[in-house]
């Protein structure tokens, strides 16, 4: 086997071990497909094959930025330095029916928290192999090479798994509400605008850019519903343990709420670091969210001072906390939409924003500070330069002259 494996790396013109590659960094000919890919509004366009091995070093160990169950990622840079990531299926996972799926799902998707895709390529040849019957190498068959690739943007922060942690260490609270937003308008726009599921929602799926924005990745197992479709049945159940909703692993029952659990989940795991979470007792549920509410608390007592009142992160703590139990809630029913969980979290900024309007905003965990005293104006001083000027800046002004040149008493003569 090993024997075959060399020989079809030495046809298809590829390493088979992990060498640095046997390409030229830049290759002639590929000019207009770069500039095809510098167009942010470009279409997702197929890809040819040696273009990708010229833009990965050919797919060179050094390039690599990551391995999965489906694929290998790779950094494949343009001429002007930009980067792309370049996912190279494994075999097993080379069925053209789930590879089409997955293009044509992200083909159309255009969304701050979706991963963009760039390209892809479907490309098959048959080369001859030695019979892995024969013994001696004078016995040929022809075998099929099947190269299936995703082109993506490429996002410099990893994915969420590796920013996962408890409330004392890691990422600061306002970061990891951002992180939840941001989640959560994706997964709405997935919902609503495309009418699609992603049923694979997991911190591996998500990854951060360099601003830590989260975007949704990996649709390899989404559905898209007819217009008037709310909920399929399956016989097959791929997903993650621990993400995936009851009726899905015991009915297989694909709905939107499927994803509303595993958002749930991710809920958890970002304020917590765990996945624990208590089932069906309110009164466990209730010690829950109030631990959970407690422990930040502490962290954001002892954390750098900020405009925002601390009173108002506690908020955000306690409702993305008891958002995320409902969203896991065992009775899809039960389970709030992505619309439901976007006004929850954000009816905290609201409240905020209107008692912002009326103070300065204090600093974290300290009281308001309270309004200055207001001036005492003399009714009849301020009736006399009212009806002289009518202006009320002159009223000040006039004023502050008067007590300055020691005449105000005179007004009251």
């Amino acid at each position: 086997m090993d024997t075959s494996r060399a020989f079809l790396g030495k046809m298809m013109g590829t390493s088979t071990g992990t060498g640095t590659g046997v390409h030229s960094p830049r290759s002639d000919g590929f000019g207009e497909l770069e500039a095809m890919l510098q167009d942010p509004c470009a279409v997702p366009m197929r890809l040819p094959m040696d273009f990708l091995e010229s833009i990965t070093d050919n797919f060179s160990e050094g390039r690599q930025l990551g391995r999965g169950g489906y694929g290998v990622v790779y950094k494949g840079v343009l001429g002007n330095g930009k980067a792309i990531a370049v996912k190279k299926l494994f075999d097993m996972h080379l069925e053209d029916d789930q590879f089409q799926k997955e293009v044509t799902n992200m083909i159309g998707l255009r969304h701050q928290n979706i991963v963009q895709l760039v390209g892809y390529c479907a490309e098959s040849h048959y080369v001859p192999v030695p019979h892995p019957n024969q013994k001696v190498g004078d016995r040929y068959v022809m075998a099929e090479v099947r190269n299936r690739l995703l082109c993506f943007e490429c996002i410099n922060n990893k994915s969420l798994v590796q920013h996962l942690s408890a409330e004392s260490c890691g990422l600061e609270w306002h970061v990891r509400h951002e992180i939840i937003k941001g989640i959560c308008r994706g997964l709405h726009y997935l919902h609503t605008d495309c009418n699609m599921v992603h049923m694979d929602l997991k911190p591996e799926n998500i990854l951060l850019d360099d601003k830590m924005v989260p975007k949704i990745s990996d649709f390899g197992m989404s559905r898209l519903f007819d217009q008037q479709q709310s909920r399929i049945v399956t016989q097959s159940r791929g997903g993650t343990p621990g993400y995936m909703a009851p009726e899905y692993i015991t009915n297989g029952t694909i709905s939107a709420k499927a994803d509303i659990f595993s958002l749930g989940v991710i809920i958890m795991e970002l304020m917590t670091g765990s996945r624990d979470y208590p089932w069906g007792s309110e009164a466990a549920s209730r010690n829950f969210i109030e631990t959970v509410t407690g422990n930040w608390r502490c962290q954001l007592e002892k954390a750098e001072q900020s405009y925002t009142p601390l009173d108002v992160f506690i908020q955000q703590v306690n409702r993305c906390i008891s958002t995320g139990l409902r969203c896991v809630d065992p009775d899809p029913k039960k389970r709030p939409t992505t619309w439901d969980v976007i006004r929850m979290l954000d009816a905290v900024e609201s409240t905020e924003a209107c008692s912002s309007t009326s103070r300065a905003p204090p600093l974290c965990g300290r009281a308001p500070a309270p309004p200055p005293a207001a001036t005492t104006v003399p009714t009849a001083a301020h009736t006399m330069l009212s009806m002289a000027t009518g202006g009320k800046l002159v009223v000040i002004v006039a004023m502050a002259t008067y007590i300055y040149l020691g005449l105000l008493p005179v007004l009251f003569l």
